[in-house]
């Protein structure tokens, strides 16, 4: 009986333990990311939220920008724009790739 509850609490455990790793990485992937708005033909015309272009009234494209190069895998809110270690727990952080939505 004593085996069975430690290999009851070993799986609870591991459960548990692959459920927040998920979480977190959804997480990283929306703290990583911001949209931002650009036109087309004049990338230095730029805007947080949907417009028209000033130079020639295009309507501006969204981008999803990295705020961060750099992420903690198990601390979402720890990030850095070169690579480092974690100040909660010391592990290196890893690069968040960026990504762009035309």
């Amino acid at each position: 009986m004593n085996k069975f509850k430690m290999y009851f609490v070993a799986a609870c455990l591991l459960m548990a333990t692959s459920s927040f790793a998920q979480d977190n990485k959804q997480a990283q992937t929306k703290q990583a990311e911001k949209t931002s708005y650009v036109c087309p033909m004049h990338a230095d015309v730029k805007s947080d939220k949907p417009a028209k272009c000033s130079k020639c009234g295009m309507d501006l494209k969204e981008v999803k920008v990295a705020k961060a190069n750099f992420v903690c895998p198990m601390h979402a809110d720890v990030t850095s724009d070169k690579s480092a270690k974690c100040s909660k727990c010391g592990m290196a952080l890893k690069e968040v790739k960026t990504t762009s939505k035309n």
